[in-house]
């Protein structure tokens, strides 16, 4: 088993993002980016097979039968029908990766993937993202053959990309952001936040928590990466927190939160450890204290981060006494 040492005094699980999208949509270019872009990071990336991406040669420092090893300490593996044995792999090898990263194939539904991060104490699903040609999206939704195997995936996408962005007109990309928000509200819930790119260009901001790099005095924490894209929220708060309206907060967050992490005191002095990935809470007791103390960060697109509401919903959740 994969042992990693963390602040919080307890084994942190291994944050699990899975990519899905139509054939031709930029799953692959979209992986060579952040394999290229990983330094120090050691991501595990897990695909179909490898004809299903075409890796960086000047990433590749040895191809085996199954795998491909990189330079920067990264794998690329081939998991054909048997997803559950390849990342028991993954979860037994040391050092542990930083991240694990699964490429759906171009007709699959990538919410059957997340549901290994939901049902795998080591991993913590971190996002569903949904890549989408927006140049195509208007012909292929046009053939009545292709239109269930673009649609389903939108059920359960923490993130929208609406790429090859530069080669849409701004009729193709009214045309799938209308196509998004109309199956959110055929759903009767919250559309999930889209992002134009091209080429692919996402930061690896949303992919693993090492990428949220200490500045200025205190724990005060941002996406190393973000750039111009995203927005982070952050707060020290003081006072105890009642544990029912904490997991009631984070169940119903405002539309703009794609990732949400921080440690919190609750009123009989244990802490929680609460995420937020998209559309995915999750709690975990604490044996010890933070070493921190308690904080709370939120990353949205910018623009787009209900920052005002987040301050607002986090003080609802003190206890009577210490609001």
């Amino acid at each position: 088993m994969c042992s990693r040492p963390v602040a919080e005094a307890s084994p942190a699980p291994i944050p699990f993002t899975v990519i899905g999208g139509f054939l031709g949509a930029g799953k692959t270019t979209l992986l060579n980016r952040w394999l290229a872009r990983a330094d120090a990071l050691r991501i595990a990336v897990l695909v179909n097979d490898f004809g299903a991406i075409n890796i960086d040669a000047g990433l590749v420092a040895q191809a085996g039968s199954d795998a491909i090893a990189l330079s920067n300490g990264c794998v690329c593996c081939a998991i054909g029908d048997d997803l559950s044995a390849a990342l028991a792999k993954v979860l037994a090898a040391q050092p542990c990766f930083d991240a694990v990263v699964v490429e759906a194939s171009g007709v699959s539904d990538p919410w059957r993937i997340a549901q290994y991060a939901l049902a795998e104490p080591q991993l913590q699903l971190q996002a569903v993202l949904l890549l989408v040609d927006a140049a195509a999206l208007a012909q292929h939704l046009a053939d009545p053959l292709l239109i269930d195997s673009l649609t389903r995936p939108l059920a359960h996408a923490d993130l929208v990309l609406l790429n090859h962005a530069d080669r849409a007109s701004a009729a193709d990309l009214q045309t799938a952001r209308a196509w998004v928000r109309a199956d959110a509200q055929r759903r009767e819930r919250h559309a999930p936040p889209i992002i134009e790119t091209t080429q692919a260009d996402l930061p690896l901001a949303l992919l693993a928590d090492r990428l949220y790099t200490p500045h200025g005095g205190g724990l005060g924490m941002r996406p190393a990466d973000h750039g111009a894209q995203f927005q982070a929220w952050q707060q020290q708060p003081a006072g105890t927190f009642d544990e029912a309206r904490l997991r009631a907060w984070l169940r119903a967050l405002p539309p703009g939160v794609l990732r949400l992490k921080g440690w919190l005191p609750l009123a009989d002095g244990r802490w929680l450890a609460v995420q937020w990935a998209g559309r995915h809470a999750s709690f975990k007791r604490l044996a010890t204290a933070p070493a921190s103390g308690a904080a709370l960060v939120a990353i949205g697109l910018a623009g787009q981060l209900p920052a005002a509401a987040l301050g607002a919903g986090l003080q609802g959740c003190l206890q009577q006494n210490d609001g």
